[in-house]
This record gives structure tokens, sequence and C-alpha cells, in this order.
């Protein structure tokens, strides 16, 4: 059995709380937040040990383990407080705001020789999981273009009522949407060489940005396009899309369903023929102890926990992985800032691109009249 406790309560915190009460061999021992109301109610029906203070928490109760959901300016601080106190960490996505921040953390828990994982759920959906297995197999031969896409419905008018929509708290839709597929596209592709022509559009928001375009350069001309908008009210929630296109072959893939078109030079693969293939996530999904929201949730912890009572410091998502996404997201905004020039993944100006010239967000335009 491992002690568990998990600091911040809001949608993502709620989610794990209920789900890490729920597995075999894990034991909630504590709940962290800064709202007393929040607290209050939870004390009253769960009986869970309540903190205002990470630091408190920490010093009293035997932790194995503490889940951070917290936003993403609090991450680092915290996650450095659980490393010294020798607590394995699993943090919500995006890991931290800055590259050197996040980097000293993993310095510090390879130092204390301890489990990590950050939240990037979708390598445990198994539509997304089975895109890495055909890559790896080979199954479309060299990957010679890529599009990662999400859109969902978070901001479809003009508001500014909580931490995602200040910049200065880890907000907006590079980090909150954008990081998903980019990640993915790490997970398959590995990391770019540069970035170029990224556009950060605010469309109803006033600090943060609400759409994404980027183009990912990889060895060879190899080129990955960025699209994610989360003011398009045209799907119901978050959709994550992955396109890829090789020598040999197509695969597409989001959380439903993975539609793969193979030439007749294509390898041979159990459970799939030249031409078109359909597989949906029943399918392709592993079983979970307990759902909420989607099997990846679980899955994620699942593997977490796993990883923590055997002491298994390699895994999926570890720290490790998470800042090369953040290495990413980062060398995406100095790209934004300096569209004359591509950014290299480093941070060196690379070959010029071509001149663009920016258009004001919807709600600035609205505005003029």
């Amino acid at each position: 059995m491992i002690r568990v406790a998990v600091v911040g309560l809001g949608k993502m915190g709620i989610s794990h709380l209920s789900i890490a009460r729920a597995l075999p061999g894990v034991e909630l021992a504590a709940i962290c937040d800064s709202s007393g109301i929040m607290l209050d109610v939870l004390a009253k029906y769960t009986g869970l040990k309540t903190y205002t203070s990470l630091e408190r928490m920490l010093a009293d109760e035997p932790l194995d383990a503490v889940i951070v959901a917290t936003p993403t300016r609090l991450h680092a601080p915290m996650v450095r407080a659980a490393l010294e106190a020798g607590v394995a960490v699993f943090c919500e996505k995006p890991f931290c705001l800055g590259t050197d921040e996040g980097e000293e953390l993993v310095a510090l828990a390879a130092e204390k020789d301890l489990v990590t994982q950050v939240g990037y759920h979708n390598r445990f959906v198994g539509v997304f999981a089975e895109v890495k297995r055909l890559l790896d197999a080979g199954a479309i031969g060299d990957v010679t273009h890529s599009l990662a896409e999400a859109y969902g419905p978070v901001v479809l008018k003009p508001q500014g009522g909580t931490w995602r929509s200040r910049k200065s708290e880890g907000g907006g839709c590079l980090y909150d949407y954008a990081a998903h597929p980019l990640n993915l596209m790490n997970w398959y592709l590995g990391e770019p060489e540069s970035v170029g022509g990224t556009v950060l559009n605010s469309v109803f928001s006033r600090e943060i940005d609400d759409e994404v375009s980027s183009t990912l350069v990889y060895p060879g001309n190899v080129t990955t396009q960025v699209s994610v908008n989360w003011c398009d009210e045209s799907v119901r929630k978050m959709t994550t899309r992955i396109t890829l296109w090789g020598t040999k072959g197509r695969i597409f893939a989001d959380r439903q369903e993975l539609q793969a078109y193979f030439r007749e030079d294509a390898p041979e693969l159990a459970g799939y023929r030249p031409g078109w293939n359909v597989k949906y996530t029943t399918e392709l999904t592993e079983p979970v102890s307990f759902y909420l929201r989607g099997e990846e949730y679980t899955a994620q912890l699942e593997h977490f926990a796993q990883r923590v009572a055997d002491h298994q410091v390699a895994g999926t998502n570890d720290f490790a992985s998470a800042v090369v996404t953040d290495r990413l997201i980062e060398q995406m905004r100095v790209d934004a800032d300096q569209p004359d020039a591509r950014v290299s993944v480093e941070g060196t100006p690379r070959t010029p691109a071509a001149t663009h010239t920016r258009k004001p967000g919807l709600l600035a335009r609205l505005r003029r009249h």
C-alpha cells in the first residue's frame, strides 16, 4: 500500500482524487488546497485529512507520493518541495513554465532516485499508443509530413475569470491545449531541429493566446504542421488529432479511432492489410480498475502507482520526457516573438523565414468598429 496526497483541487485535482481513492494498493492520505471551503466540504464527505500548506503536509504525513494539480506557475516550487522531502511526484501538464526549472527538477529527482511522471494522458489512449507501435514497426515507411491538431469549446466569448486566462499563471492555448499534440509528436518523431512561422493569436482573450499555428522541422525537411484552437464550438469537447504521411502509407488518429492506409509494399502486420484499415478505441483500449472521464486517466495513475510501489524510476511520461515538450513550447513562444527567423530548439536563430504580418485578434478587431 502506498500513501498518496493530492495538491490542488480544481477540475483535474478532483479527478485525480476520485481515481486515487478507487485504486487498489493506494491509500489517499491527505489533500491540500488554498480554498478553505473546498477543504471543508471534502473533509465532511470524505473524512480525508486536509492542509492549506504543502510544507506542513509534507512534514506531518509519511507520504510515498504526491499528485500536483495546481496552476502551472506553482508546479516548479511545489514539485521541488516534494522531491526534497523524498516523495515521488505526479505533476499535471505542462510540467514547468521554463525549461531551466524543469531541467533542475529532472536533476533533483535523479539525485534523490525518485519516481516522476507528468500528466500527458494521451500516451495512455489506446489509439495513440497504437500509432506509436505502427510507427516503430515501420508501417508507413519514412514519415515525410504530419499534422498535429487540437480543438475545443473553451473560450467562446470575451472573458477572463480563471488562472487559465492569465499569462503569468501559465494559461493560454499553447500551454493548456497545444501541449497535448506537441507531446505526442515528441513521442512519435522525437525533438524537432527548429520551429518556424509560429503565430499565437488572441481571438477573445485579452492576455493569452486562443489559437496556435506553427511548423516543426525535423532532419531531412520532415515537417509537422501544428493547428490548435480552443475557441471552436463545432466540437463538443477537446479533440486531439494526429495525421502522419509516409513513404508507404498514411495514419490518422483521434481518441475514437485509427484510420490507416498501407501501400502494397508496406510491412505485413497482424490485424492489418494493404489499403484502408480502421481500428476503434474499444478494440485498442485495455481495461482499467476504475473508469472516470476516460480509461487513460486511470491508466496513467495506475502506471504511476505501480512504478512507485516497485520503485521503477524509468517509465512513461517521466520528468525528462516532459522537459522536451516544455522546451518545444518555449521555442514556439520565442519564434512567435521574432517571426522573421526560424528558431532552433536550442534557441539559436536559423534560416530566415518568410516575413508575415500579424493580424489582431477578433476581439481587437471588433473594438475598432
